[in-house]
């Protein structure tokens, strides 16, 4: 596969973008909004900066790079080349439909269709397609240019030579590919969003503090970063959709999210994002502070 297209160009689409274009693809980057484009090629045009300074790259080798990022608002436009297309738009099932319905209309018969999803299921979204054996689950994780797994996940029909070819490309691009079957939250998330929903719950019950709780699993457990941290990292309401249909999938009341997880996501308080959630985030700063409600 050569020609690679991206939807999406918010932290999860960049990302991959990013990863792409460094090991030599053409890369169509789209979104419906020129400033969210100009904004994703400012961010990849940074973080490969990042990597210069480090001597994983050379100037001349993100200049290369930057080169082979087209940016398309239109994603008629801007599949007709592919030969895979990544989805990576937020993390809505109705979007995702409708999305797939569209690059199955506009791309080559013989292009790959790819989900970023972090727990929807593959085989729900290829059933809206007319070549559901050429849709697969490509679950990169967050920050893509950095972290090695991605999680291949196979829907109900997809074939055993697409799952070969994206292992095989995922391989290429450096990371770490392991092959996992279609149900509710996959490998990574049916894992750890329960590991997260219990810490929200510790912390609901009165039984410790954010750092407390968070302390206990960087140096008890050895995480580089603790449960809630975590969450307000990848976002509380991404956290909360993930349990949503872990829940609704499983119909295990294990899965149930945190009534405060709940409330935090209604009240606008998603993370890093919103610049508070379980700590409150300063922009140019790498302080953690815990959000002043969790202070007693």
């Amino acid at each position: 596969m050569k020609n690679i297209s991206v939807i999406g160009s918010g932290t999860m689409g960049n990302g991959i973008a990013h990863v792409f274009a460094q090991h030599g693809h053409p890369v169509s980057l789209i979104d419906i909004s020129q400033d969210a484009l100009d904004r994703a090629l400012t961010t990849i045009s940074k973080n490969m900066d990042r990597q210069v300074g480090k001597g994983i790259i050379t100037e001349d080798e993100k200049n290369q790079s930057l080169g082979r990022i087209s940016t398309f608002t239109s994603l008629e436009d801007g599949v007709k080349s592919a030969d895979l297309v990544v989805e990576a738009a937020t993390e809505n099932m109705n979007i995702k439909l409708d999305l797939f319905r569209k690059m199955d209309e506009f791309s080559p018969t013989s292009a790959i269709l790819a989900t970023n999803t972090s727990s929807i299921s593959i085989t729900k979204i290829a059933a809206v397609t007319k070549r559901p054996s050429q849709v697969i689950g490509m679950h990169f994780m967050n920050p893509v240019p950095v972290m090695k797994l991605v999680e291949v996940i196979r829907g109900y029909s997809t074939s055993d030579e697409v799952t070969v070819e994206i292992m095989t490309l995922s391989q290429n691009l450096g990371k770490e590919p392991v092959e996992v079957n279609d149900y509710p939250g996959f490998v990574a998330n049916r894992i750890l969003m329960p590991m997260i929903n219990e810490a929200i719950y510790t912390l609901f019950e009165g039984v410790a503090g954010v750092s407390e709780i968070d302390t206990v699993m960087k140096l008890g457990m050895a995480h580089p970063m603790g449960p809630l941290q975590l969450a307000d990292f990848i976002g509380l309401d991404v956290c909360l959709s993930i349990l949503k249909v872990l829940h609704d999938g499983f119909g295990n009341p294990k899965y149930a999210p945190c009534p405060l997880l709940v409330n935090m996501v209604e009240a606008g308080f998603k993370g890093v994002k919103t610049g508070e959630g379980f700590y409150q985030y300063t922009k140019g700063s790498k302080d953690i502070v815990v959000a002043p409600r969790f202070i007693k």
